[in-house]
């Protein structure tokens, strides 16, 4: 066979070694079809391994080392069960859920196969379930672990696997690099065990599903003012994803009776048709969404990606017109709400606290302040504040925390971001407020004016392929030896890094080690108090730059004319930036 220069002999090896009998027929037809007329891709799908990180997989589904398929999942399954085989020998067991994404189903029963095949029982969902589901399984089962075959907002070309432990979360130290270590221990496709055990693999019994919702249910604290209101309109997306199985039951029970599913957007579909991306981030997602809330004259839309752990939120403003609000915005009336109505109850004592992670807005701490609650801040990733969770068990109560990417939690009982509950609980702020005589805007200015303005703004630039990640690794290495002195107007306080554990006080030159685990996030933190963030994603060929600026609100009506303001320094931050 022909070897061709611009492919190396390693990635040539590695093709090569995918066209033995433990691989199918038509994987190895494609496999030959790279190698003969399409080496840009065969590059791409064999330079190196599917890396298995410390969430598990994701990544962009075809045949190849590097691809999300059937022999990259059983591997890493195979991993997973011997780490799991190794750790908890005595009766282990897996839950498994999957989203509408390609595959899913598939790569689903690929890991159940895998498992059971190692002796390991499996609790395989027969359909499609949001990830949040999931994670109350592990729990309510007893299950030593839980996977979910999902790739979250990413397009439709992306598929991944997340791996939970016993907790309910997402792995962290010890078990996420143990699982890692095993994984990379496979040596090859002949070390998987892929003939499955039926025998070991069942459904969850419905009792699940059910005591999640009646969970759901019980965090409600406005039951009157949800029946007093039952003119209140929603709209709601699953965005062809899961959130279509749970969330409109979840509202139902909840007495909200005027819900209007956006029906272009109601099936399950993988190839995501009515979006460029299934993302609520995203305003081009939630635009049919918008349009139905127009039609229905609704008072709050809601959409959710495709495992339903993030919600996208819309309502409206004085004006009249609905407004997207950041996930920062959303996440702060949230918070605000759930403490509001703890202390009404006084049910406030000491033990209570929130979380949030070290990108999101600097709001989320001072409306905890303000309540008199601490706030917990950590990495990126809601694994880690699910992390937060297990280590003050017993020691404090977890109201609600958050995430600027649309994912929230209230109470205890999942270990992961949560978009059913969150949006039985925005449908509630949405009737508390109306019942109140005010809008949810009229809610977020009162925060505003008590706890400070904040504006933040996320910058999200890819670089795909291996030249773009080079280039996202230059762009970090340039800011750590050369950060800003200053940004927008203001000095340059404080320079954090957290991948070299240390935060720098740029006047006195002082270095004070940091509390976290090491992550590849820089921040510049400003005289004002404002601050910027960089990261390369951990999951996606992206690096995201988090713009937070602060000042004060002293009348709704200056809301506009301060927020132009703000904005005109992140665009001063992004050129002084260079992006």
């Amino acid at each position: 066979m022909e070897k061709t220069e611009k492919v190396s002999p390693e990635t040539i090896r590695k093709a090569e070694a995918w066209l033995r009998p433990q691989v199918d027929g038509q994987t190895q037809d494609e496999v030959r079809r790279l190698l003969l007329e399409d080496h840009d891709t065969l590059t791409e799908s064999f330079y190196g391994e599917l890396e298995f990180g410390t969430g598990g997989l994701r990544g962009i589904m075809g045949v190849g080392t590097m691809r999300m398929n059937r022999y990259t999942v059983g591997m890493a399954t195979q991993g997973l069960a011997n780490y799991i085989l190794k750790n908890r020998p005595d009766s282990p067991s897996v839950a498994i859920a999957y989203d509408s994404r390609n595959q899913s189903s598939f790569f689903a029963q690929t890991a159940a196969d895998v498992l059971s095949a190692n002796g390991i029982r499996v609790f395989l969902f027969e359909e499609l379930r949001p990830t949040p589901l999931l994670s109350f399984a592990v729990r309510y089962l007893n299950c030593t672990a839980g996977i979910v075959v999902t790739a979250s907002h990413n397009p439709k070309e992306y598929n991944g696997y997340k791996v939970y432990w016993e907790d309910g979360a997402q792995v962290l130290p010890p078990h996420d690099k143990g699982i890692i270590n095993e994984v990379r221990a496979v040596a090859g496709i002949g070390e998987v065990k892929f003939e499955g055990n039926p025998k070991l693999i069942q459904s969850p019994p419905q009792e699940v599903e059910t005591s999640y919702l009646d969970q759901v249910n019980s965090l409600i604290h406005a039951k009157a003012e949800i029946a007093a209101a039952q003119d209140l309109s929603i709209v709601f997306t699953p965005i062809h994803g899961a959130g279509i199985t749970l969330v409109p039951k979840a509202l139902n029970r909840a007495g909200f009776r005027h819900v209007h599913i956006v029906e272009s957007q109601a099936e399950p579909d993988g190839n995501f048709p009515t979006v460029v991306s299934p993302n609520p981030e995203e305003k081009e997602a939630l635009h049919l969404a918008l349009l139905v809330a127009d039609e229905v004259n609704a008072d709050l839309l809601m959409g959710n990606d495709p495992d339903a752990d993030r919600v996208g939120v819309a309502i409206r403003n004085p004006q009249g017109q609905m407004a997207l609000l950041s996930g920062n915005q959303a996440g702060s009336i949230l918070i605000w709400y759930e403490l509001m109505q703890w202390k009404k109850q006084d049910r406030l004592t000491g033990t209570q606290y929130i979380a949030s992670t070290i990108v999101t807005s600097e709001l989320f701490p001072a409306i905890a302040s303000h309540f008199g609650v601490p706030c917990y801040k950590t990495l990126t990733g809601f694994k880690y504040i699910a992390g937060i969770i297990r280590e003050m068990e017993g020691r404090g109560t977890f109201v609600a925390g958050g995430e600027e990417s649309y994912g929230y939690l209230v109470g205890e009982f999942v270990r992961d971001k949560d978009a059913v509950i969150s949006s039985v609980k925005f449908a509630e702020i949405a009737a508390w407020c109306k019942t109140n005589g005010k809008l949810m805007w009229d809610l977020l200015m009162e925060i505003y004016v008590e706890c400070g303005l904040y504006y933040d703004e996320l910058l999200s630039i890819t670089r795909k392929g291996i030249s773009g990640m080079k280039e996202i690794d230059e762009m970090m290495y340039r800011y750590r030896i050369e950060p800003p002195t200053t940004l927008a107007g203001s000095n340059v306080v404080e320079v954090v890094d957290i991948q070299e554990s240390f935060s720098l006080n740029v006047l006195s030159g002082e270095r004070n080690p940091l509390d976290l685990p090491k992550s590849n996030v820089l921040q510049f933190i400003l005289a004002d108090g404002s601050r910027v963030s960089v990261r390369p994603s951990g999951t996606e060929p992206k690096i995201k730059f988090y713009f937070s600026f602060c000042g004060t609100l002293k009348d709704p009506s200056e809301y506009r004319a301060r927020v132009e303001s703000m904005k005109s320094r992140v665009q001063k931050s992004k050129l002084e930036l260079g992006v």
